[in-house]
C-alpha cells in the first residue's frame, strides 16, 4: 500500500490546507481548490464562499443501477456533495464515516431532508454493488453513490475547484488515484454551492453544523 497526500491552499483572506487521499493497492495524491472565503477560518469549520458554487448538470449511475439526476434529485434539499472512491484506505472512508455519524445524531424529519451524494473518481472499479456496499459500511445507508463516465464526473468537479486525475495503473501494478477531498455543502434555499469542508472536519464538527446547512443557514 502506498499513500501520498499533497496539500494546497485556497487562495483568500485565509489560507487553509485542503488534503486529497491515497490509496490501498492505489497511491494516491491530492489535489487542490481555489475560492474566495470570508475572514480566517479555524481548522476543521466551514469555509463560507463569497462566490456560491453552482451545482453539477450531472447524471450517473446509482448504487441501485438507475440514472440519477443530480440536480432534480437533489433541487431544493440541502445536499452535501464529495468525490472520491471506495478503495482509499484513509481519508474517504474517514470522510463519510464522520459525515455519517453527524447525520444519525440528526432528528428524522431532518434526515428526510438532507442528501449526502458520493461520486467515485475510480469509476471502472467503483461498481453500484460496490458502492452500497461500502457507503453502508460507512454508516452511510442513506447515502447517494453515484459512478459512470470518468471524463463526464472530471467536468462536473472542476467548475467547483474540485480537480482529479484519471486512476493510473503504476509499473507496480498499484494503481494512483489523485482527487481533491473538500466536502461541499448546497443550501436548499438556492440549491448553490456555499461550504466547504476539509479533511480536518470531525463529526462534531458536522453534527454542529448540519442543522444550521439544512435551514440554509451559514454555520
Amino acid at each position: 500500500m502506498r499513500t501520498k497526500i499533497l496539500a494546497t491552499a485556497l487562495v483568500a483572506t485565509a489560507a487553509l490546507t485542503l488534503s486529497a487521499c491515497g490509496g490501498s493497492d492505489d497511491g494516491g495524491k491530492g489535489d487542490n481548490a481555489a475560492a474566495e472565503v470570508k475572514g480566517g477560518q479555524r481548522s476543521g469549520q466551514a469555509i463560507v464562499l463569497d462566490r456560491a458554487k453552482a451545482k453539477p448538470d450531472l447524471v450517473l449511475t446509482g448504487t441501485d443501477g438507475k440514472k440519477y439526476d443530480l440536480l432534480k434529485e437533489t433541487k431544493g434539499r440541502p445536499t452535501l456533495l464529495f468525490f472520491g472512491y471506495t478503495h482509499c484506505p484513509d481519508v474517504c472512508p474517514l470522510t463519510m464515516s464522520n459525515v455519517g455519524i453527524a447525520v444519525k445524531k440528526l432528528p428524522k424529519a431532518e434526515r428526510e431532508k438532507l442528501r449526502v451524494v458520493f461520486v467515485s473518481t475510480d469509476p471502472a472499479r467503483d461498481t453500484p454493488k460496490r458502492m452500497r456496499s461500502w457507503l453502508d459500511a460507512q454508516g452511510g445507508t442513506d447515502f447517494v453513490g453515484l459512478t459512470g463516465d470518468f471524463n463526464t464526473i472530471e467536468a462536473a468537479a472542476r467548475p467547483l475547484g474540485i480537480f482529479i486525475e484519471k486512476p493510473k495503473k503504476e509499473k507496480d501494478g498499484s494503481i494512483t488515484v489523485s482527487h481533491g477531498a473538500e466536502v461541499i455543502g448546497f443550501s436548499p434555499k438556492d440549491d448553490k454551492g456555499h461550504w466547504i469542508y476539509t479533511t480536518e472536519a470531525t463529526a462534531d464538527r458536522y453534527a454542529k453544523d448540519l442543522p444550521k446547512i439544512i435551514e440554509g443557514r451559514n454555520p
